[in-house]
């Protein structure tokens, strides 16, 4: 289906897009060629720690998530035709059987999770559920969180379970279902049958009953309840959409791609580093080396592996502002180019990184236990960051190659890293290929599109990369000659990455 001609009359769509930093609601106008788009809402989204663990404030994003729609009612004039929301995948709230919330989310970051793999897979063994799932082995998975909670009260009264975007589409309008992209995440669906994976289930001891109906991408639900329409100020019903929820999911469909042999970053506080096919990989090689499947939009496999991301810089600052010296990326980037290149290398995945805490003094440890010396000051902690970056994209990528037999020639760098000159052109020397960055706003821009193709203005995901690729200014990153000094300390990486596989520190705990 080709694109609506710009005499169509404009439709507008709103984006809720939630993140782990931050949360917004982002307003797309759609002219049948290009999609304008403008945040009309924005809010900071802190997780709240308590004696008992890490939780999300969920009823606050529910409040800022309704104060986002009417600020969008108030700019569109109440015209509005649909909504989508998306989030980050894994975690989820449970309803009793009258739809009541038994309490606040935990937050994947959340101890409680330690353990939980290695009895998993004392009940269905790990080969198996690989095979079964495609998911990658990590401790914040939606798997190991319900395992978890098999001795706590609370799972004997839950009736479902929900997933973030699709707690909040509950809210909303009361359809309690789980769209596609988000539950295969969750290391509980079954590829092969297409539904959750009972059997897995079952040998689990996780209830059966919590599980809602899966819905595939794009699906239009229940309308917006009334009470909520008329207090956003809309002027008529509005179509709640089942995007592509999980937000990376959502940044794939708007990676600006006119070929297949391409990979992409979906750059934020995690990396998600992969490559789109038609099926799932499930080979015992991938499973080794820790590769997802993750469902994508229109019948698309995400093959794919997280990395830790600009979370290490993110917690970085957190901590340089709270002892005063309050440094914007921007500046903090600026400040790492006056240091030495290669002086300190980290493993990004080393699980000392993943919980919130003192980043800064956690990379000066890991330096000095790796024999590398010690980190003096910003600029180089920073630098620290970015290389390693770079260097850990390359080594995923260079896997994704060798499991998948498709050569790679160009990554599209999407989402908020692809700001980042330093980041894309260092990531572009470490791999050797072309980097393309933009669009920054793809995780809005691919829900919001979905939605077009929802309501029938677009017909198919070649549909959509066009209308990407005429309403965003791309940016091109050569890889620059570096007679040597890249390989070099690619293999101070993998050496690095080899001894913490010996002492059994792999973050993805296998």
């Amino acid at each position: 289906m080709e694109p609506e001609s710009p005499s169509t009359t404009m439709s507008t769509m709103l984006a809720i897009d939630l993140g782990a930093e931050s949360g917004r609601a982002m307003l797309g106008q759609f002219d049948g060629q290009r999609l304008h788009l403008r945040e009309v809402y924005r809010f900071p989204n802190d997780p709240v720690f308590l004696p008992d663990g890490l939780y999300w404030d969920i009823l606050r994003i529910y409040r800022e998530t309704l104060s986002g729609l009417a600020a969008a009612g108030a700019e569109s004039g109440g015209a509005i035709t649909s909504l989508g929301i998306d989030s980050w995948a894994v975690d989820f709230g449970l309803l009793d059987r009258n739809g009541a919330l038994i309490g606040n989310p935990r937050h994947y970051r959340d101890p409680r999770n330690e353990g939980m793999l290695d009895r998993a897979f004392g009940r269905v063994p790990r080969e198996e559920m690989y095979r079964a799932t495609g998911i990658q082995n990590l401790p914040i998975n939606t798997m190991s969180q319900l395992l978890s909670m098999e001795d706590d009260p609370v799972i004997s009264i839950a009736d479902t379970m929900l997933l973030i975007p699709d707690l909040l589409r509950y809210w909303l309008t009361g359809d309690r279902t789980a769209e596609y992209t988000n539950a295969t995440t969750t290391q509980l669906y079954d590829h092969a049958s297409g539904d959750w994976g009972w059997d897995i289930i079952r040998r689990l001891g996780i209830p059966e009953r919590i599980f809602p109906p899966i819905v595939r991408e794009g699906t239009i639900g229940a309308p917006l309840r009334e009470d909520v329409r008329r207090g956003a100020g809309l002027k008529s019903p509005l179509d709640v959409v089942a995007v592509a929820s999980h937000d990376t999911a959502s940044a794939v469909v708007a990676v600006p791609a006119r070929r297949g042999n391409f990979a992409y970053i979906s750059s934020g506080t995690w990396s998600l580093v992969g490559v789109e096919l038609p099926e799932p990989v499930l080979t015992e090689a991938a499973m080794q080396d820790n590769f997802t499947n993750e469902g994508g939009a229109f019948g698309t496999i995400r093959f794919l592996k997280n990395v830790m991301g600009l979370w290490l810089l993110q917690e970085c600052r957190r901590t340089w502002r709270n002892e005063g010296r309050d440094a914007t990326y921007e500046e903090l980037v600026a400040e790492a180019r006056s240091a030495s290149p290669f002086a300190f290398l980290v493993d990004p995945d080393d699980p000392a990184f993943l919980a919130p805490g003192d980043m800064p003094g956690r990379i000066v440890a890991y330096c000095q236990r790796t024999g590398q010396g010690t980190p003096t000051g910003i600029p180089e902690i920073t630098r620290c960051i970015l290389e390693s970056l770079a260097l850990k994209y390359r080594w995923v990528i260079e896997r994704i190659v060798t499991h998948t037999g498709r050569e790679v020639k160009v990554i599209h760098v999407v989402g908020g890293g692809s700001r980042s000159e330093t980041l894309c052109q260092l990531t572009a020397d470490a791999t050797g290929r072309q980097i393309v960055a933009g669009p920054v706003e793809a995780t809005a821009m691919g829900n919001i599109l979905v939605q077009a193709v929802a309501h029938g203005h677009l017909g198919s995901l070649s549909d959509i990369r066009e209308v990407v690729r005429a309403s965003t200014d791309l940016i091109v990153y050569e890889p620059r000659h570096q007679s040597g000094e890249w390989d070099e300390a690619y293999g101070r990486l993998l050496r690095l990455m080899a001894s913490n596989a010996r002492e059994g520190q792999e973050i993805e705990g296998t």
